[in-house]
């Protein structure tokens, strides 16, 4: 028996909808601009340079690829230990860094992505990390640095409470919160977008767990929030740009670990 719900909730997982588009109308083939590879950042918003994210990568290469998946798991409970800002960018490297652009319209990360148009801009909420204020913060990939959106004491709080009280938010050192900004994948997939966006995510996340196993650090990935508070949180409108992940991260305490 059919469930209708069901059967539309799959259709998405499918590739059947690139067979019913139109690639000739897409807004690429009608020489639309693309939409920029970053975000804007304000004029009156303070830039925090962050350490060059290849030299900060580096750290990464202590453990092989194959210990690091070996090593992987869900992790909930974190030492009160900082992160040092050199860890934090080999984080942030990890997962969005820049290696190479091609054109105004396609850069080359450090993870893959459908058509190289990168949806996502990553947040973090930042509670215990070395030479940066509690508060709101923006990874800039382009310019190596941080918009520092606002600083607040109770930031670690509030993400929790935006992610459905889930405890384990507030003692991270850092969280990561990924936004997509849909129209970058549209303006050349058109309504095929939305598949890769969420098989993107998934490269993205991935990255972070290993680097974190590198540095001795843990994470665990959320799927499960309250959309419109996180959304408020960082000031994004919930249309044009919205959350779509979320995983805090902090330093491991040995006995903190819980596989997933």
């Amino acid at each position: 028996m059919s469930n209708k719900p069901l059967d539309e909730n799959r259709f998405f997982l499918k590739d059947i909808i690139r067979q019913q588009i139109d690639f000739s109308c897409t807004d690429q083939s009608q020489g639309m601009p693309a939409p920029p590879l970053q975000k804007p950042c304000p004029q009156d918003v303070a830039r925090i340079d962050l350490p060059d994210g290849v030299a900060a990568s580096a750290r990464l290469g202590d453990m092989s690829i194959g210990e690091a998946i070996r090593r992987r798991e869900s992790v909930r409970q974190y030492s009160p230990d900082p992160l040092t800002v050199e860890e934090l960018a080999a984080l942030l490297w990890a997962t969005q860094g820049v290696r190479e652009v091609l054109s105004p319209m396609c850069a080359l990360r450090t993870v893959p992505s459908a058509g190289a148009r990168h949806a996502f801009e990553t947040y973090l909420v930042v509670e215990r990390v070395e030479t940066l204020s509690p508060g709101l913060y923006r990874y800039l990939p382009f310019d190596g640095q941080l918009a520092q959106l606002a600083v607040d004491a109770e930031i670690g709080r509030k993400a929790a409470s935006a992610c459905l009280g889930q405890g384990f938010v507030a003692s991270a050192a850092v969280t990561f919160f990924w936004t997509a900004i849909p129209t970058r994948m549209e303006w050349r997939y058109d309504l095929a977008a939305h598949k890769v966006i969420a098989v993107d995510a998934g490269h993205v996340c991935q990255n972070l767990y290993l680097a974190c196993e590198s540095l001795g650090a843990g994470t665990c990935a959320i799927a499960a929030y309250d959309q419109r508070a996180c959304d408020r949180l960082l000031g994004v409108d919930g249309e044009e740009e919205f959350t779509v992940y979320i995983a805090p991260v902090g330093k491991r305490r040995l006995a903190g670990r819980s596989s997933l």
